[in-house]
């Protein structure tokens, strides 16, 4: 029952008359069949290839990678959705962008005797997920077309990589979407991305339980507003599709971190009205102007 869950640490800050949702309200796994599976640098990935559900060979398209959180890739296929990628390969988001290949590396995860985590994301990982996304699109998307616009995607300790793989290769993706992080470049790295004109959305709760947005991303927001194509996107507060503040409690609330749940879905509510006023076509039509 609800009512034994976990009170959020934020439950006193809510606006008058919201609510907690506990869950989000779509499905996991529906569209997991329109994903394979490969090998390349030594991980595993997961990916859409838009020419095989009816867009046209011939045809470069835009290439999007997600990068999970700490400990996703131990999940299997629910890593897909974890990242935020499952729905880019549904008719409606493949439709809204034009075709675009999904892409979500896999880092080399395990647990060890204590239970915990290693070899997430790291700094060791720039060199092997360069040579991944390389030889997918040399495997899949060249024979095809070639590859457009690149965008990376990353949740948590994925946005964090984001900005490892920014400061490691400046100029090979053509737009970085880091969700939930403070691991923010140093001002050289932003620079590199703006004389290179990559583009940045990023994106934090002001309620992110694990990252202080007061302590450390205030302080640097005056560096990405500098920058000539960031957009900046900090919500007070992150919902469900039911127009609940999200609550996500696995032994430490985290709700207000998965920011990726709602980008997941656009942005948009169940009844198909924007979260945000903001971003009236959501993340899709971010990327659209990118495109």
């Amino acid at each position: 029952m609800e009512d034994t869950r976990p009170t959020p640490p934020w439950a006193d800050e809510m606006p008058e008359g919201s609510f907690i949702s506990y869950n989000p309200t779509y499905k996991v796994g529906e569209y997991f069949s329109l994903f394979k599976s490969g090998n390349a640098a030594g991980m595993k990935y997961y990916f859409f290839d838009p020419t095989e559900h009816g867009y046209e060979k011939g045809k470069a398209y835009p290439v999007l990678i997600f990068l999970h959180g700490r400990s996703n890739a131990l999940e299997g296929d629910i890593c897909i959705n974890y990242t935020g990628a499952e729905f880019y390969a549904t008719e409606k988001y493949q439709k809204q962008i034009g075709g675009a290949y999904v892409l979500v590396p896999l880092a080399n995860e395990k647990r060890n005797e204590n239970g915990e985590v290693t070899d997430t994301w790291g700094e060791d990982y720039a060199g092997p997920l360069y040579n991944l996304i390389n030889s997918f699109i040399k495997e899949h998307a060249e024979p095809n077309g070639g590859a457009g616009k690149k965008f990376l995607f990353g949740n948590s300790a994925g946005a964090t990589m984001v900005f490892t793989m920014a400061a490691a290769y400046p100029a090979f993706f053509n737009a970085l979407i880091p969700i939930g992080t403070s691991s923010i470049s140093d001002n050289s790295v932003l620079y590199q991305l703006d004389k290179n004109g990559v583009r940045l959305f990023f994106a934090i709760c002001k309620h992110d339980e694990f990252n202080s947005y007061k302590d450390e991303i205030v302080p640097r927001l005056p560096d990405l507003k500098r920058m000539k194509h960031c957009y900046i996107f900090t919500p007070e507060w992150i919902y469900n599709g039911d127009k609940g503040i999200a609550s996500i409690n696995f032994g430490i609330e985290m709700g207000q971190h998965c920011l990726v749940n709602p980008m997941h879905c656009n942005l948009m509510f169940d009844d198909g009205t924007p979260m945000y006023a903001e971003l009236p076509d959501g993340v899709l039509g971010w990327i659209k102007t990118v495109l």
